[in-house]
């Protein structure tokens, strides 16, 4: 068991991000079993899961002729348009169904304001409006994350930077993620969680 202090943070373990869903993210089912392991090994265990209005901005649909994954500008930046995933409600927003969901002690939903996406468990991509996590993470006395979950290369390393800013101490098993790996995206992200502090682990 990991001290009282280290929590395990499981990202976006949902339906539309596993082999069927409408963003899949290849093999993304296959760590199930492994997180369900680790969930008795972390005394904090969260939750997150991404639950968008069906008018999200981040949604290609929502810009006639925008073309799923192209990119546009946002007021906060770059942002890539996704297919429609995750939306409020549906079963593609719904926790996998062999995810161990009852050991939580908290979900936390993001991405639900429909102006801005939030990759990040902290931060809405504007990487200013907070989720509530950190003050949750703080006031149960955590100082070390454990990463897991979908996608390495988005949700997992926005969150895995947003944290080590944050100055937690910070580890990703990279086993137990599933990269979209989009134009590069996967080194590019690896690199930048490396230059955060954040300790890649198998």
């Amino acid at each position: 068991m990991h001290p009282a202090d280290h929590a395990l943070i499981v990202i976006d373990v949902q339906n539309d991000f596993c082999p069927g869903g409408a963003l899949a993210v290849a093999g993304g089912d296959a760590i199930i079993a492994r997180i369900n392991a680790l969930m008795t090994k972390f005394p904090v265990r969260v939750l997150t899961q991404d639950w968008h209005p069906a008018d999200h901005s981040s949604f290609a649909a929502n810009h006639p002729g925008a073309a799923p994954f192209s990119m546009i500008q946002m007021p906060y930046g770059p942002q890539v348009l996704w297919p429609a995933h995750c939306v409020q409600g549906t079963a593609g927003a719904a926790f996998h169904g062999a995810l161990a969901t009852d050991p939580a002690d908290l979900v936390i939903r993001k991405g639900f304001r429909s102006a801005i996406d939030s990759y990040s468990a902290f931060f809405e991509n504007d990487h200013q409006t907070p989720t509530g996590l950190e003050g949750y993470l703080r006031t149960r006395g955590v100082t070390a994350l454990t990463l897991v979950g979908l996608a390495t290369d988005f949700c997992v390393a926005y969150s895995a930077i947003d944290a080590a800013r944050l100055g937690f101490r910070v580890t990703v098993l990279e086993g137990a993620c599933r990269a979209i790996d989009l134009n590069g995206s996967l080194a590019e992200a690896r690199g930048k969680m490396r230059a955060a502090g954040v300790v890649l682990d198998a």
